[in-house]
């Protein structure tokens, strides 16, 4: 039995295993794991976020080593995160990440990307574009996060949009939306991390004093705290929009009567389509090494997820 190295997350601790590598089912690719990114969804997980137990990761970069479709084998590649069923109403509207019997790969049911090999259905791949390096790929999965919110909101160039938080997804959120042509205004706590916005052309502003109030038709909580929703109802013009991007472990309280009077309008918004994200891999203005605080070996996992955990700290890669 061939063995490998694999993270485990189980009762807020890292671990790393030795398990054996997966059986490829037909129609899923094995792929061997080259770079992997921790993401603020995998430290809710390691708080207890879904209950979560198992290997985590979603992010990543990975060459097939076996599949069905011998075009794929060798391939260097990224993978969306939903493996849908293909045959309910959700999925024949092209929306098989909302799929009732959906899985997730790294968070609900599905063993993540944090292992030496792992398995996805083939037709979740995409191929790298030539000429990406595997530090910019592995943003595929956020970038089309952020992209996801010009799926589900019309927000006309040159119309300007509040972003509220300065980590790695309020980031690329930032740098997607002004790519878009918007006028991006983005909110932070981190000079360091708002000056990759602003080398962006992003006007940015720390935080400190009390935000402006109903001044924006469109805010984007981007903080990752229950207090975020609360402060993006706060700033946006009655009949504007909040789109909510944060993912918190816990209740986020908020008083709906002003959302009510004022007629506001809250978008989840959660996965992207990668078609979208990878063209913008290739643009200059979308800066992504900068993001890239840290590079672990799989093997020192638990030091990885302790320094993303740490205040201020951006994207933390994991390298098989």
């Amino acid at each position: 039995m061939v063995l490998m190295l694999a993270v485990h997350l189980e009762n807020g601790a890292v671990s790393v295993r030795e398990i054996p590598i997966p059986e490829r089912p037909p129609g899923f690719a094995l792929l061997r794991l080259i770079v992997a990114g921790i993401c603020n969804t995998d430290l809710e997980l390691q708080r207890g976020y879904y209950g979560f137990a198992g290997i985590p990761g979603h992010e990543f970069v990975a060459e097939v080593a076996a599949a069905d479709m011998p075009s794929l084998i060798g391939g260097r590649v990224v993978g969306e995160i939903n493996l849908a069923c293909h045959a309910c109403e959700w999925c024949a509207r092209d929306l098989a990440r909302h799929c009732p019997h959906r899985t997730v790969l790294g968070i609900v049911r599905h063993p993540g990307a944090f292992q030496e090999y792992f398995v996805l259905p083939e037709r979740n791949l995409h191929f790298v574009p030539e000429g990406i390096a595997n530090e910019r790929a592995v943003f595929t999965e956020p970038l089309a996060a952020a992209c996801e919110i010009l799926d589900q909101v019309a927000i006309p160039e040159g119309e300007t949009v509040a972003i509220l938080g300065d980590g790695k997804l309020g980031l690329l959120i930032a740098m997607v939306l002004r790519a878009h042509g918007c006028r991006v205004r983005q909110f932070g706590r981190h000079a360091e991390k708002l000056r990759i916005a602003a080398e962006a052309g992003v006007e940015v502003e720390l935080e400190g004093n009390r935000p402006p109030m109903a001044k924006y038709g469109w805010v984007v909580d981007a903080t990752g705290t229950a207090e975020g929703l609360r402060t993006a109802a706060a700033m946006v013009r009655p009949r504007g929009t909040v789109v909510m991007k944060s993912t918190v472990h816990g209740l986020a309280a908020i008083d709906t009567a002003p959302l009510i009077v004022n007629e506001i309008t809250l978008v989840g918004s959660r996965c992207g389509r990668f078609e979208a994200a990878l063209p913008l891999l290739g643009r200059a203005e979308i800066r992504l090494e900068p993001m890239i605080a840290a590079r672990y070996a799989l093997r020192e996992a638990a030091e990885a997820f302790a320094r993303a955990a740490s205040r201020g700290t951006l994207k933390v890669l994991l390298t098989a």
